[in-house]
């Protein structure tokens, strides 16, 4: 099949890439306009001025460094989506994210196979699901928390003191949680899920109590403290939530959660000293947003921890106000000087 020839726009934006040191073919520019993370050709340049516009040379430049042949820039393309928001790209960008549901595909499950009764029969099931969704599943000795308080403790380094569970993927929490996944709080008793928090706590003994009694007082008061978590109403409630977004808070969420993503991987690449670490690990989005899902790797595993941010970001009172907190202390982190080595000494 012959292809149609490269437009004169094309070759400009082919020859401004090549200026930055990077390579770029007609058939990736047409690929990243049909993907909708490349505006149409007709926006590339400045009506004005008749010049390519800096932003589409920019991006094109980013979509260059990322693509490598054979693999996909995962989640990365889904900032282009939300930070166009326009209707279509949010519409993608939903898509996208309900599609994720990586528990369920691993396992072989569609949500359509998820009883939502509260039969005796219904509850079997789902309790049947959750214990397929756990067939297979690698056990993680130590999460990122475990690993450098580790080796911190082999350097003689201080770390922050632990505030809450010794590992969030530790086996008892990850069972309890795949049954959360299946059929939401109503199929785990509260004492169930004190005792599976209780298993694997290492934080102060006094805030777990705190937290059991805080749920006791708002159930005496007619309040269910766990109708707030995302997983009230399992995976099933999680798509509903991502369905019924409104599109410009939904491509919110996926701004800020993707941007904090890619400037904790860079602080943690380019600044994991003693310092850095001790003050991320400082803050309680360490512990509700770092450990859990903050790291996301371009695979299907950090297109579910974006997904999981996103969530929260929708969900959960307070926790988007906390991302944008935590983003302003991660770009101060990232702009503070760095000390200096021995060879950048004079001599």
């Amino acid at each position: 099949m012959t292809r149609t020839p490269p437009s004169a726009a094309e070759l400009a934006l082919a020859a401004e890439v090549d200026r930055r040191g990077l390579t770029v073919t007609p058939h990736q520019l047409e690929r990243w306009r049909a993907k909708r993370w490349l505006a149409p050709t007709d926006q590339w340049t400045d009506p004005a001025t008749s010049t390519l516009r800096p932003d589409i040379v920019h991006r094109t430049a980013w979509l260059a460094a990322l693509s490598r042949s054979g693999r996909s820039i995962s989640w990365i393309g889904w900032t282009f989506w939300a930070i166009d928001d326009t209707e279509q790209t949010a519409a993608l960008l939903r898509q996208a994210l309900i599609r994720t549901k990586l528990p369920l595909r691993q396992a072989g499950i569609t949500l359509a196979r998820i009883p939502q009764d509260d039969s005796d029969t219904a509850f079997d099931a789902r309790q049947g699901l959750a214990e397929r969704l756990l067939q297979g599943r690698r056990a993680i000795g130590r999460d990122l928390d475990g690993l450098l308080r580790t080796h911190a403790g082999t350097a003689g380094v201080t770390l922050p003191e632990p505030r809450t569970v010794s590992n969030p993927f530790d086996a008892t929490l990850i069972r309890v949680g795949a049954r959360l996944l299946t059929g939401g709080m109503a199929d785990v008793s509260p004492e169930e899920l004190t005792e599976a928090w209780r298993s694997a706590w290492t934080g102060p003994p006094e805030q777990l109590d705190r937290i059991t009694a805080a749920h006791i007082a708002a159930d005496q008061a007619g309040t269910d403290l766990r109708a707030l978590s995302p997983l009230a109403h399992g995976l099933p409630g999680l798509v509903r939530a991502l369905e019924r977004a409104d599109a410009r808070l939904l491509c919110e969420a996926v701004r800020a959660c993707t941007k904090a993503s890619s400037t904790l991987m860079k602080l943690l690449l380019e600044r994991a000293d003693v310092e850095t670490l001790a003050e991320l690990m400082s803050d309680v989005m360490w512990d509700q947003w770092v450990r859990t899902g903050g790291i996301a790797p371009a695979s299907r595993l950090g297109e579910a921890a974006i997904t999981l941010s996103t969530v929260q970001y929708l969900l959960v009172p307070d926790w988007a106000e906390d991302l944008h907190r935590y983003q302003n202390r991660m770009d101060r982190l990232l702009a503070a000087p760095t000390a200096p080595t021995p060879h950048d000494r004079p001599a």
